[in-house]
């Protein structure tokens, strides 16, 4: 259920703002966005998993979290990666 190290590696690829970047809201949306996909799959086959529920809130919750903060900085940043994850708003 873990992300692999090559596959987190990939996404900070993807969504670094700089070359030194590693943990910009871009990049912890994106992770998280991930680990929530991969859980909700998890959860469609054991529904009676409730700790991986709880958890799955959390990061949602999380993600939310950020999105919020960078809708409140940089609303056009916040627009690129609604748009880029294929996220609600």
């Amino acid at each position: 259920m873990a992300i692999t190290k090559e596959r987190k590696q990939a996404l900070i690829g993807d969504y670094k703002r700089g070359d030194n970047d590693v943990g910009s809201p871009e990049v912890q949306i994106a992770i998280l966005t991930t680990r929530i996909g991969e859980i909700t799959e998890h959860l469609r086959t054991h529904s009676k998993d409730f700790a991986s529920r709880r958890g799955l809130l959390m990061m949602v919750s999380r993600r939310r979290r950020l999105l919020d903060y960078l809708k409140r900085v940089d609303p056009q940043r916040y627009l690129d990666i609604i748009r880029r994850l294929e996220i609600r708003k």
